[in-house]
């Protein structure tokens, strides 16, 4: 009958797995040795044709380190939590949390997501729980660009905020560099010769704003001055997207029209196109558009293909699971700073050259 793993007999625990002292007996070493190992204390103390010769042994027998018993000895879990407003439901949400999941897993750590629906008591509550439980870290993500009011609890172990930041400032976070991402549109039309230019979508939130700005960073540099009904505040959704192009579209001449359009993401884009479609407009042989989030199952599949500047959001996971990381594996609290990730161009089909006329 096993004995478990701190027993002095027998090959196997309680449920049958072989026990570090199994694997002591197979490589001929003493526990201590097998235990130098697993809890990386070997170098210095083993040579290391002995630490292989242990490492092949625990491999034959299928033995792997209780991580419960190795977390109480280290103080920690290998648990990051990570808790989220309501991203689990948005179509980026795959995306930030591969990539933390990911992160994460190369440096021997699993995350644990609680999602609270946007309901603070639940967000707190889950804050609390996860220290309970004793988690090395914790990442708040959120499903849109804007600032937060940080859950309670918090600043009680290593945390960073992922597509947000801290009303206070207190907290590091990694967000998308937005001012970037609307300089990046607008080039994607100025390189193709496109002069006249608007902008559709957005309301007042940091993305719009920031968006717009890179935009007029853009255009500004080459001397050109964006008229303000081209600049439409319609909203983050098809329909928006649709009623902006139609009221600068519609009835104009061809030749008293924007040739480029940056839509504020790309559900508003799929607007533009069909107002294009329906007003006889081809894109992009007289209209060029770029959209941006490049959004999994539409931008690719919209016709034409749409051109769009990506959100980070993979990125982002990846850069919050490396902050938390550092700050355990150095024990210092990550500084309150705050990191711009800048999203990739994906090139399709919905810019083209200038029209001529």
């Amino acid at each position: 009958m096993g004995t478990g793993e701190g027993g002095h007999g027998g090959t196997a625990d309680k449920l049958g797995r072989p026990t570090s002292r199994d694997v002591a007996r197979l490589a001929g070493v003493s526990h201590t040795a097998v235990s130098f190992v697993f809890n990386d204390r070997a170098e210095g103390n083993l040579s290391a044709a002995t630490q292989e010769r242990i490492r092949q042994a625990a491999a034959r027998l299928g033995y792997r380190p209780d991580p419960v018993a190795r977390g109480l000895r280290r103080r920690r879990t290998a648990v990051i939590g990570l808790v989220t407003d309501e991203i689990a439901s948005s179509p980026f949400a795959g995306r930030l949390l591969r990539g933390a999941m990911e992160t994460a897993w190369d440096s021997g750590h699993l995350i644990l997501t609680v999602d609270s629906g946007g309901d603070r008591a639940k967000e707190d509550a889950a804050v609390a729980e996860l220290l309970d439980r004793r988690v090395d870290g914790i990442i708040y993500a959120a499903m849109s660009l804007r600032r937060v009011r940080v859950p309670e609890g918090l600043h009680r172990t290593c945390s960073v905020l992922a597509n947000c930041l801290a009303e206070d400032d207190s907290l590091p976070a990694v967000i998308p560099a937005e001012r970037a991402g609307g300089r990046t549109a607008a080039r994607l039309l100025l390189d193709e010769g496109h002069r006249r230019l608007a902008m559709v979508g957005g309301q007042d939130d940091i993305a719009s704003v920031e968006r717009l700005r890179g935009f007029r960073d853009a255009v500004r540099v080459k001397g050109i001055l964006v008229p303000k009904e081209w600049v439409l505040r319609t909203g983050g959704e098809i329909s928006g997207g649709y009623e902006g192009a139609m009221r600068m579209l519609d009835g104009v001449p061809a030749d008293r029209r924007p040739t480029g359009v940056f839509c504020y993401n790309d559900r508003v884009a799929a607007g533009v196109l069909h107002a294009a479609t329906r007003l006889g407009i081809a894109v992009p042989g007289d209209l060029s558009v770029v959209g941006y989030d490049d959004q999994e199952h539409m931008a690719e599949f919209l016709a034409p293909p749409l051109t769009t500047v990506a959100l980070p959001h993979r990125a982002m996971g990846e850069a919050a699971a490396r902050l938390v990381l550092e700050a355990i594996d150095t024990g210092r609290t990550p500084l309150a700073t705050t990191r711009r990730l800048a999203g990739p161009v994906i090139s399709r089909a919905s810019v083209g050259p200038a029209p001529t006329r």
